[in-house]
């Protein structure tokens, strides 16, 4: 089979690999798709993800695909099946996975970034983590389920009520989520801060109620104007420490503001604890996607969440150097590889 393997920065080859026969435990899906992530691009360009990425590794992460194979002690799982994956493989044996943080776990396998992932015609997983996804949900919208679920963990830990407002920093595919998702928690304004105009329309379209490019409006007084006095949670979703110090700025007392954004290992941010202090405003990261898997699924069969709008690109496994080492797809929304 053909697979994408990385093997250090800026190398990811398309070649011919083996198909891995399943353990016991074990299954075999044919993938149908698979997104391209922000942690796909920074492991390329030579920087950690969720973990350290080791030479020879098929990258993906978030897939879909069909079972073609299943090891002799699985159960409930069939050859035919329709399903998704949840990438991050916990111990269950280690400290965190014991005391119901598992997603720090110390022997975590990630699927696509430490182990063979996604971007490959066919992927050998441990069986407990595939989803069976019903009939009325399509594969391209399954691929999908992992950002969904790590954004519903973001939204989570934020703890947000109903009736705030919220703003949301960044409208590429996470902001769109997170966008829903805050609709769909009550959220009663909801503020979009975006450069690109298709992305604000967009982002008007999944309920914004105020939409402002930052490179040519003044955020202030456009917040102003129309009537905000507090902004209760601001979402990060871009992952410099310039929109990250923005989205610290714009909390309003007592509120929240969520880093989801996925910076450079090293990058810094410099915060005035007597700033916080003053307006006393939480400041929270978001780390992957903890036992969201189901819910992820289940927001989007429902139709709450709508990630077709979001799909811009269907590319075949030969093309994928296309989507990291060219301009191409800059502007792009989500893409899906389909190999």
């Amino acid at each position: 089979m053909k697979g994408a393997v990385f093997y250090k920065k800026g190398d990811l080859r398309v070649e011919d690999i083996e198909i891995r026969k399943p353990k016991s435990y074990e299954v075999t899906l044919k993938v149908e798709y698979c997104g391209v992530c922000g942690t796909d691009k920074h492991i390329l360009a030579g920087a950690e993800g969720a973990g350290y990425t080791p030479p020879g590794t098929v990258l993906g992460h978030e897939f879909s695909g069909v079972i073609t194979e299943v090891g002799e002690n699985v159960k409930g799982i069939a050859v035919g099946d329709r399903v998704c994956v949840d990438p991050n493989d916990m111990c269950g044996k280690c400290y965190y996975c014991k005391q119901g943080i598992g997603h720090f776990c110390e022997d975590m396998i990630g699927i696509g970034t430490t182990v063979n992932g996604g971007f490959a015609e066919f992927c050998t997983v441990n069986a407990k983590q595939v989803y069976k996804i019903p009939d009325s949900l399509s594969l391209k919208e399954a691929a999908m389920a992992e950002p969904v679920a790590c954004c519903l963990h973001g939204m989570d830990l934020i703890n947000m009520r109903a009736g705030q407002t919220v703003m949301i920093i960044g409208g590429g595919t996470i902001g769109m989520i997170m966008l829903q998702l805050a609709k769909a928690s009550g959220a009663s304004t909801l503020i979009m801060i975006e450069p690109v105009e298709s992305k604000r329309k967009m982002a008007s379209k999944f309920g914004a109620d105020i939409t402002i490019d930052p490179f040519n409006d003044r955020i202030e007084e456009a917040l102003a104007k129309a009537g905000v006095k507090q902004i209760d949670t601001t979402i990060e979703c871009v992952g410099l420490v310039k929109t990250m110090n923005m989205a610290i700025d714009f909390t309003g007392k007592g509120g929240t503001a969520m880093l989801f954004g996925l910076t450079e290992p090293d990058s810094e941010m410099i915060i005035k604890p007597f700033d916080l202090f003053k307006r006393e405003i939480t400041v929270k990261a978001s780390y992957i996607n903890p036992y969201t898997q189901m819910r992820a699924i289940n927001l989007l069969s429902s139709g709450i969440v709508d990630v077709n709008s979001l799909i811009t690109d269907i590319v075949g496994l030969d093309n994928i150097n296309d989507v990291f080492m060219t301009d191409k797809y800059k502007n792009s929304g989500k893409i899906l590889i389909k190999p």
